[in-house]
């Protein structure tokens, strides 16, 4: 009964020496055939709601449709740069984030149709007019680990 208190005891001891680390939490499987995507955001104006990373596969029907997305994930917004990860497969793909500054869970729009909160994409392609093609925003994961940077851009 000692031996198994002093045991507890010790790994008790152990535990509290040892400092626990937050892991970052990616969406998708870890895995052999996958690498890790890391995504800083930066020019994100306020901690106010949460910013949508969309990743979209290399298909221009998918690319920005209803129902495309390969994978999202929503994290608290943070302001000036918010980071996000995902565990993805080699292959091609292409990058949409917004902040949902107002944490509606949808893209708002203004009257006339323009955004009315943050967005950017993948290799932070000109936006001028209308939405950028898939051919502009495609990046592509190897075995490798890979970081993108992405400007927020508002119009508002």
């Amino acid at each position: 009964m000692k031996v198994r208190t002093g045991a507890v005891a010790l790994a008790a001891c152990l535990g509290m020496a040892t400092p626990t680390y937050a892991e970052e939490v990616c969406e998708g499987q870890r895995g052999p055939t996958a690498a890790k995507l890391s995504i800083q955001t930066t020019g994100v104006r306020s901690s106010k709601g949460e910013v949508a990373f969309t990743i979209y596969p290399d298909d221009k029907r998918r690319f920005l449709a209803k129902g495309g997305k390969y994978a999202r994930i929503r994290v608290k917004a943070v302001q000036a740069v918010t980071k996000a990860c995902f565990w993805l497969p080699q292959g091609s793909y292409a990058l949409a984030i917004y902040h949902d500054s107002n944490g509606d869970r949808d893209f708002n729009r203004t009257l006339v149709g323009l955004p009315a909160e943050g967005f950017g994409f993948s290799n932070n392609p000109e936006t001028r007019v209308g939405l950028p093609p898939l051919s502009s925003a495609r990046f592509s994961v190897g075995a490798a680990e890979k970081t993108l940077s992405v400007q927020m851009r508002y119009l508002r």
